[in-house]
């Protein structure tokens, strides 16, 4: 394996690591270290075999299912995997069902899955077929962001935690989402505001599922929120990743944020698949849908 790096502040190619192969104790440690020191690592030229990429993946983690795991929503693609995508079940591009406003708020910059009691470890999204233009998907480094923020602020945020709620950061944004039986599966969750990362330095946790912090009034936490979002999503912290068939796209949801970015969803094919990881841990939550 080659590790290169592809941006000034974290993010790395790796060249020659082929998950179709067996995967062995110095491959998994090889690929644990990349991650720890770069937080979002691409693998080139990945097999494009569904049951590759979960093998590939278990060997980091537990899969968390996606909503409906049980029923895929395309023929062909293993239920274990998120389906990112603008194709039907024809393989041909599908109307879209969603409003602009509705799409601009999931297009924010978030971390996966904070509405489970465990943060989620890894994500890792492979390129079937790629846009030729736009599609890129933007990641921040929240260690960087920490680093970067004031010491009062640092000394403010510390302690405080966060409340992560799929439903409530909709409605703040002025849009009624999902259905009753959603409500029943998704919590408002909180999380601390500042972890230790796999490398030891630490993150800002936050994304725009986050709603508000324990303690605080909600409008003066709310406020607390959004200044550290939008301190974080300057541009100088922001790597944009420009896809390529075969990119295995992996990233660490405990330190960084991710957002899409928009294309002709209406032109060009989408096809992308998602595995996620649950974050390791002695304690068993068993609300959580996970293989």
């Amino acid at each position: 394996m080659q590790i290169n790096p592809v941006h000034s502040l974290f993010a790395a190619e790796i060249i020659g690591l082929d998950i179709s192969a067996p995967i062995t104790s110095e491959t998994v440690a090889a690929v644990e270290g990349a991650m720890a020191e770069h937080a979002v690592c691409v693998i080139r030229d990945a097999s494009l075999n569904d049951q590759d990429h979960i093998r590939f993946s278990r060997a980091f983690g537990e899969i968390e299912l996606p909503p409906g795991a049980e029923a895929s929503r395309r023929p062909g693609v293993a239920p274990e995997l998120f389906d990112v995508t603008n194709l039907g079940a024809d393989g041909e591009i599908a109307p879209s069902m969603m409003d602009p406003k509705t799409l601009g708020i999931l297009e924010g910059f978030h971390t996966d899955s904070p509405f489970n009691t465990l943060p989620t470890k890894w994500s890792l999204l492979l390129g079937h077929v790629v846009p030729p233009v736009g599609a890129n998907t933007n990641y921040i480094d929240m260690r960087v962001v920490y680093e970067d923020l004031p010491q009062e602020t640092k000394d403010q945020i510390e302690s405080l935690t966060a409340v992560h709620d799929l439903f409530g950061a909709f409605e703040r944004r002025g849009v009624k989402f999902g259905t009753d039986e959603m409500r029943t599966q998704f919590h408002s969750v909180p999380h601390p505001l500042v972890r230790t990362s796999a490398s030891g330095r630490k993150a800002l946790y936050l994304g725009w599922h986050a709603v508000g912090v324990q303690g605080m009034d909600g409008e003066e936490g709310a406020a607390l929120i959004d200044e550290l979002y939008a301190f974080a999503t300057q541009d100088k912290y922001v790597y944009s990743h420009k896809w390529r068939q075969g990119d295995l796209v992996m990233w660490d949801n405990r330190c960084t944020m991710h957002a899409a970015t928009p294309y002709e969803r209406a032109r060009y094919k989408r096809d992308c698949r998602r595995t996620t990881l649950y974050e390791r841990d002695t304690e068993q939550d068993g609300s959580r849908a996970a293989v």
